[in-house]
């Protein structure tokens, strides 16, 4: 009985999934005009109706609370993660558990604002001045997936390089990386705890089990996240949020967001609604566009001022900008480059992207971010020796053929 009980989950799922994939096909006749009327009206009800829910544990600004399952919660994220990863690539082959899929990744500077106010002048913000750094796109994961058939979100996930300094995760010693998603401001999972649950449903491939299990349902979180996943045009062309907070400098608390200066990118996806669209062609859309211009990206900063409203361990909750709107705080600047040679994308391998490679003054908060320590130290040092390749710190010095 189970086994047909599983059998008739699994063909529901996979009869939504093929729903979701032909609206995204047909979605660049409609989603932005939809976006432009309803988004933000949509997400200021749902995170409503999440904060009405929520309980007030009076704590401080950039004030954290640990919680006693968190060990536990984050064994299991690990161990889901490393069996998924187990069985969809090969030695030698292995892709990352998480933002899996490699669309480019770039060369780039990171300059710094010389007009901040004086309490944003904090860690990297304390200084104008400029940074080499290099920016990985990537799609989700944990497939890689044909793009128009991917979850409807992308990662952008910033190094700078020569950060003088301390940094708090040792294996590298001048460097501070920052992640993000296009997802929208809040995160898939408010903490870890749902989102173990959420690596089970991945495991067994019914991801949206995890929203809509009437035994365990998420949907304010589903419909929160389906507001920003949609049709991917072009990575150098979306706005990306960290959607978990960080330190800036003692009792302050930040989100961060990279936001796009350049308009003109390149959007075409050939074969749509109903033709096949190249495999990588957010790939080849980077492609031209760096074949043609350079690209900016304002490096936004949002300081937490509300410590209920803005919660640090609840990453369901989006930080009001009312409260406190986001500013800039650097520029990120990709110039005209070629970066799709194989191997660069080898290069790609041995990087390892980690919140943790930072300054003391941007220390990651909250449970989620406390589980990435260990989380992304594990699941990278295993992809590595399944390629049977070794971790490199840049320097930005390197050449590729």
């Amino acid at each position: 009985m189970t086994k047909i009980k599983n059998r008739i989950l699994k063909a529901i799922h996979n009869f939504l999934i093929l729903l979701l994939r032909i609206e995204r096909r047909l979605e660049p006749w409609f989603r932005a005009q939809w976006n432009y009327l309803f988004r933000e009206p949509s997400a200021k009800f749902i995170q409503y109706l999440i904060n009405r829910r929520r309980k007030n544990e009076g704590l401080q600004l950039a004030e954290e609370k640990f919680y006693p399952d968190e060990e536990e919660s984050l064994n299991k994220i690990i161990d889901l993660m490393m069996d998924q990863m187990r069985g969809r690539f090969k030695p030698g082959g292995y892709e990352r558990g998480g933002n899996t899929k490699t669309h480019g990744i770039v060369r780039a500077t990171v300059t710094i604002r010389d007009d901040l106010p004086e309490h944003f002048r904090k860690g990297i913000f304390a200084y104008p001045r400029t940074y080499p750094a290099y920016v990985r796109y990537s799609g989700p994961g944990p497939n890689v997936p044909a793009d128009i058939n991917d979850v409807g979100f992308m990662s952008m996930a910033v190094k700078l390089m020569g950060v003088p300094g301390e940094k708090l995760m040792s294996e590298e010693k001048f460097t501070q990386d920052f992640i993000t998603t296009s997802g929208g401001a809040t995160f898939v999972t408010p903490n870890t705890r749902e989102n173990a649950k959420l690596q089970y449903w991945s495991l067994v491939d019914m991801t949206l089990y995890y929203f809509l299990n009437p035994k365990d349902s998420h949907l304010l979180d589903f419909f929160m996240q389906s507001l920003w996943n949609e049709t991917q045009y072009n990575p150098l062309g979306r706005r990306y949020w960290s959607c978990t907070p960080y330190l800036l400098g003692e009792g302050q608390a930040m989100m961060y967001s990279f936001v796009p200066k350049t308009t003109d990118v390149e959007t075409h996806i050939p074969g749509l609604p109903f033709g096949t669209p190249p495999f990588n062609y957010l790939r080849e859309n980077m492609i031209k566009t760096l074949n043609e211009k350079d690209v900016e990206f304002d490096l936004m900063i949002q300081l937490q001022t509300d410590p209920h409203l803005m919660p640090i361990e609840d990453s369901s909750v989006r930080w009001p900008e009312e409260l406190s709107p986001f500013i800039p705080a650097a520029t990120v600047h990709i110039p005209k480059q070629k970066f799709d040679s194989d191997a660069q994308f080898e290069f790609a391998k041995r990087l390892k992207m980690n919140p943790w490679h930072c300054l003391p003054e941007h220390r990651p908060l909250g449970n989620l971010n406390r589980a990435r320590f260990r989380m992304y130290y594990e699941l990278s040092k295993f992809r590595q020796e399944m390629n049977e390749t070794t971790h490199l710190e840049p320097t930005g010095d390197e050449i590729f053929d």
